[in-house]
Order: structure tokens, then sequence, then C-alpha cells
């Protein structure tokens, strides 16, 4: 009898477990993949020196009325809105390029390089593959604002100091409070670019070009912004991607109203959804050659 438990007891349990740390294996495989390639590091490098670039600027030569980016008014009393101000600077652009470089090199770099088709065996497999692209691709974007955000939160105190925090709506609230809310702006920016990691892997799966699904990934994250310039659009442009980027501006009022930040939320979640799907419908159902 003891020789048919281990048979009907230990399989059932030990295949998850094996599923599990396969699954673990391929991600931590993935991260040091994405964190070792010298163009992903230096990219990281460059957004280091966003914070440093501003908090100089800001030390050498006080703004004056009506130039620069959001808070950088602020932040020659208090070095905790250089967190803000870079976070605003890097948003536009600088975090969607560094999203494009590497979610549209996820699929299609494989495919480049001729790896794809030994990895893409069973539909199980393709499933997995993506999750952990994704894992990868999402890692680094946290990665990317953290840097950003330690950065200036460094480069604020030694420049201008760490105080007290008097917010946007006149109140001022402990230091403490403000290194929160200076938390919840840098998950807000990372909600925002989740979206735009969702569509770079779908672009990467229609490509075996690198450059191109990097191209196309910024592209659309550029037809959106000029879009949302566009008063004509009228109502739609709520439904962009890019409209409501800027609106961790809320997270410094007291007290911050939902109904301004939820659509920041739920817009780039749904585009996640959306663009999710479709490329795992593509890279279960594809023909890989390369």
């Amino acid at each position: 009898m003891s020789s048919v438990d281990p048979v009907v007891h230990a399989q059932p349990s030990e295949m998850p477990t094996t599923v599990r740390g396969v699954l673990r294996r391929q991600v931590r495989s993935e991260l040091r993949l994405v964190f070792r390639r010298r163009r992903n590091a230096a990219i990281l490098f460059f957004l280091a020196f966003i914070p440093v670039f501003i908090g100089i600027a800001v030390k050498v030569s006080t703004p004056k009325s009506g130039d620069g980016p959001p808070f950088i008014f602020q932040v020659s009393g208090n070095g905790l809105f250089l967190v803000f101000t870079a976070l605003a600077v890097g948003l536009p652009v600088f975090l969607p390029l560094a999203v494009a470089i590497v979610a549209g090199d996820a699929v299609s770099g494989e495919a480049g390089t001729g790896t794809l088709r030994y990895l893409l065996t069973v539909p199980v497999a393709r499933s997995r593959l993506l999750l952990v692209k994704a894992a990868g691709a999402l890692a680094y974007v946290a990665a990317a604002v953290a840097v950003i955000g330690i950065v200036g939160l460094i480069t604020g105190g030694v420049l201008f100091g760490i105080h007290p925090i008097t917010l946007l709506s006149g109140d001022t609230v402990p230091t403490i409070d403000g290194m929160l809310r200076a938390l919840g702006v840098a998950g807000y920016v990372f909600l925002d670019l989740v979206g735009l990691v969702a569509i770079g892997l779908f672009l990467s799966t229609l490509t075996e070009v690198p450059v191109a699904a990097m191209a196309a990934t910024l592209g659309v994250t550029i037809v959106f912004a000029i879009l949302d310039s566009v008063p004509q659009v009228g109502s739609l442009r709520s439904i962009l991607l890019t409209h409501h980027w800027q609106d961790f501006g809320e997270l410094l009022r007291q007290p911050p109203h939902l109904s301004t930040l939820l659509p920041g939320i739920f817009i780039p979640l749904a585009y996640a959804a959306i663009f999710g799907s479709a490329a795992w419908a593509r890279i279960t159902t594809m023909d890989v050659t390369a």
C-alpha cells in the first residue's frame, strides 16, 4: 500500500509546482536578458540624468513664470517637487521611448535572431512566452519610473532639501505625506504606461524586424498626442491613451478627487486588456518561419 500512495498523492501536487518553477526560471532569465542588454542599461542611465539636469538648471537659474514643465516653480523651495517635475518631463517622450524599445523588441527580437521557432513549440508554451515577455517589459518600465523618481528625490534633497510640502491646493502636509504622494505619482505614471506596453507587445508579434515594432509603438504615442491636441476631435480625446497622463497633479491636492484620477487608471488598463488579448491571439496562431 505504501508503494501506491506516493503515486496517488505526489503527482498532482508536483505538476503545478513544476509549472510554477519553470515559469519562475523563465521570468528570471527574461529579466536578466532585458536588464543586461547594453541598450536598455544605457536608456536607464539616460533617464537618471533627467532629474539631475532639471535640478542643476533650477539651481543655477530660477525659472521665470510661464516657462518650463509643471511643478518646476516649486522645486527651488522643496526638492520633493523635483520628483514630480522629472516624471512630468519624462512621461510624454522619454518613458514611451523606453517602452517602445523594450516592448517592441520582446517578440520580434526573438524572430529576428531566429530563436522564436524553437521557443514556440506548443500553444501552452506560446501563452507562457507572452506572459514572460510581458513580465520583463513591465519590470523594465517599473525600473525606468523608479530611476527617475529615486534620482529626483536624491538630487532634490541634495540641492534644495526635503521639507513639509505645500500642495497645489495650498495645504501644507508633513514630509512623509509628501513622500507617499510621490510614490502614488510614480505608481500612476507606471499604470499610464501599461497600456503602451501591451500595444508594443502586440506590434512586436506582427513583424520580425524589431526596429519596425519599436518605431510603430512610438509612432502610436505620437499619433495619440497629436490627436489629443486637436480640439476638433472633441470628446473622443478622453479615451485616448495619452489624454490623462498628466492628471497625476490631482495627487498634489487636498483631498485628491478620484473622479479625476480614475480615468487615467482604467483607460490604460482597458488598452492593456484589448491589445494584450490581441497579442495573445496573434502569438498562439501565428505561423513562425524565423
